[in-house]
């Protein structure tokens, strides 16, 4: 009576059990590229966030290390600069700049460095306008005051 019973319930299921499932085949290389396609029309938009694929590695306020520098007042930096004096010409102020390696050049309002250019030239010193080359920051450019070194008096 049991054995009927079974044979009724199979019979009744129409069907025996699934077998099971085998393990999916790994994806290959193309049908992997397949699914990572963007969609039609997607575009990124950072609305101010960084681009996560873009190399922090190099990145600041360091500009062009390396390479060969301009030679003269072009291939300064305005962080190596000293300014050892300003005079008074006939077209407004002019400052003296010193180099790191004791070089001393003239330089008037508008003249281009490396990394920025000069903004202003007053009786106490020089402005720079520097190039900020940091992709966080939201500013572009900053001003660098440099007073004129003079020889401290004695006393």
């Amino acid at each position: 009576m049991l054995t009927n019973l079974l044979i009724g319930v199979i019979a009744a299921a129409g069907q025996a059990a699934p077998a099971p499932a085998r393990p999916a085949a790994p994806a290959t290389a193309s049908q992997m590229a397949q699914q990572v396609e963007s969609p039609a029309g997607y575009s990124y938009a950072p609305e101010g966030r960084r681009d996560p694929f873009v190399s922090l590695v190099g990145r600041g306020s360091d500009p062009k290390q390396g390479g060969d520098r301009a030679a003269g007042i072009p291939g300064l930096l305005v962080s190596e600069i000293t300014v050892k004096g300003v005079i008074r010409g006939r077209s407004g102020y002019i400052a003296m700049i010193q180099s790191p390696d004791n070089k001393t050049y003239i330089v008037r309002s508008g003249d281009k460095l490396l990394d920025g250019s000069v903004k202003t030239i007053t009786q106490e010193g020089v402005v720079f306008s520097q190039d900020v080359n940091d992709p966080l920051s939201l500013v572009k450019h900053r001003e660098v005051p440099k007073r004129v070194r003079g020889i401290e008096s004695r006393g």
